[in-house]
């Protein structure tokens, strides 16, 4: 615990929180076009990207989640060689199989590491050559994407070469998220033991795109501070230990990052995945709706400290008031409790005014894996919009199990945030996490089984006491690689 920065207080307060549960959170209704979920006209995206056009911001900043390694995306071809090791064979529609025959297609693809079927080799012994080439890394040969990140895989296919998914942000950065001064800058997460690719990679493609599209790059690597990890505890809720008799401490899930994005000192922040990137020939949509969401943002960041501004003036409350009601409840789906006296009304609706603000892209359900957007109750009797991850809902309430199952829209991870206050300081955005929306899962360590602790996730959780608001954008900006087949598809071909 001393090594990890992690107090006995906490550990304790994890540990209660294994016998405790965490109480779940009251669906009011889901987020949809008719209530929830902005659908924009032509005239609000012109709008929109106008008012973006002309902000004055004071610092805008990409921030980038790209730790862990990609051995998921490879979890089909690492099952389909294990098969082929073991003298079985695969079927020509299985992954592993599909993705052999069309090795050529792929961005990593080069000839001369991936030297053509040889006359007497089996099929079984080509496929099986090709996946280990991919997967690992044997005596100097191969390229070891099975436990390399996916940020530094090569993903995409130019004239003038293959491009990353770093690279990828690199470039989107400089399209929507450029400074007065001609700087992009980002904030990737990563973990420790791929650092030095992420800078390796970083030195070597900076000068080529700075040249390429007149513009200095400001990119830093952050890791996920280890006095955020969780203690585990056995199936009686006592603190696992190892075989080795040590405590067994877990990463807390991706909420830990709110201490990564709280050290950002500039106003925006736009925040994306590393594998939701596609070919730069999509990037116009992929712009055009990023700079949509940061105009919206702009709209609520400005009448929200007009607001406040008003409150602190202290006059005519009289119908300022119900104004703010009006744009709380129209804007962000907050309704204000009816208990709140008239006395307080003024000191309530600053409290929820006075927020850090983030503005959320939507997308039609389309089977994707993903948050989904929501209505809940308050503890306070307010109302507010979440978005809520599956393991989040009590599917045993038929209430919130019939919300699930009318929920349209969910979650790419499209969001930008405001930092600052309506007096130009920092939040302190960890003050505004809901503690009660983590959740605990099952895992197994050295054969056994346990329980691990996951922190309220970035942008459930994490976000929960901020100024939110959805916005329906296209499909078409929305191109995650979660398995390698996915590498195939138009978004991601040249």
């Amino acid at each position: 615990m001393a090594t990890k920065g992690i107090g006995l207080e906490t550990v304790q307060g994890q540990l209660d929180s294994f016998v405790k549960g965490f109480p779940s959170l009251e669906i009011v209704a889901p987020a949809t076009a008719e209530k929830g979920i902005k659908i924009l006209s032509d005239e609000e995206i012109e709008a929109s990207l106008e008012i973006y056009a002309k902000a004055k911001i004071d610092g805008r900043r990409k921030f980038v989640p790209a730790s862990g390694a990609a051995s998921r995306m490879f979890k089909d071809l690492f099952s389909g060689l294990d098969r082929l090791k073991s003298g079985g064979s695969l079927r020509e529609d299985e992954p592993a199989a599909v993705f052999v025959s069309n090795i050529e297609r792929f961005a990593f693809y080069d000839p001369d590491i991936f030297p053509a079927r040889a006359a007497g080799e089996s099929l079984a012994e080509y496929q099986s050559r090709v996946l280990e080439t991919v997967l690992h890394v044997h005596g100097g040969t191969g390229l070891g994407y099975g436990s390399k990140p996916k940020g530094v895989l090569k993903f995409h296919k130019y004239i003038d070469g293959a491009r990353t998914p770093f690279e990828e942000h690199l470039v989107e950065a400089q399209e929507y998220m450029r400074n007065d001064d001609g700087s992009a800058c980002m904030t990737v997460t990563i973990s420790p033991e791929h650092e030095r690719l992420f800078k390796e990679l970083y030195g070597n493609v900076r000068e080529r795109y700075e040249s390429k599209y007149c513009c200095r790059f400001d990119v830093d690597f952050t890791f996920q501070s280890a006095a955020t990890d969780t203690i585990a505890v056995d199936m009686d809720n006592r603190p696992f230990r190892t075989d080795s008799g040590d405590l067994l401490f877990r990463p807390g899930g991706h909420g830990a990052l709110i201490y990564n994005l709280n050290a950002i000192e500039d106003e925006f922040v736009s925040i994306k995945n590393i594998d939701n990137v596609a070919i730069e020939r999509f990037l116009p949509q992929t712009s055009l709706y990023k700079k949509v969401l940061l105009g919206r943002l702009v709209m609520l960041r400005d009448r929200i400290r007009g607001y406040l501004s008003a409150l602190d003036e202290g006059t005519d409350y009289d119908s300022l008031v119900p104004e703010i009601k009006g744009f709380l409840s129209g804007e962000l789906c907050i309704e204000v409790p009816e208990n709140i006296s008239d006395a307080d009304l003024p000191g309530y609706l600053r409290k929820k005014l006075d927020r850090p603000i983030r503005v959320c892209g939507m997308v039609r359900n389309q089977g994707e894996p993903g948050g989904g957007p929501f209505i809940i109750r308050e503890k306070d009797g307010s109302t507010s919009l979440q978005i809520l991850e599956n393991d989040q809902i009590n599917r045993s309430d038929p209430h919130s199990a019939a919300c699930l199952s009318a929920s349209t829209h969910f979650n790419p991870v499209d969001i930008v945030c405001c930092l600052r206050d309506y007096r130009g300081g920092r939040f302190d955005l960890v003050k505004f996490v809901d503690k009660d929306t983590a959740f605990i899962s099952s895992k197994t360590y050295q054969g056994r089984q346990l329980k691990a602790l996951e922190l309220p996730g970035l942008w459930n959780g994490s976000m929960s006491d901020w100024n939110t608001a959805f916005v329906e954008v296209p499909l078409i900006t929305f191109n995650p690689v979660k398995v390698a087949l996915d590498l195939l598809r138009l978004e991601h071909l040249g």
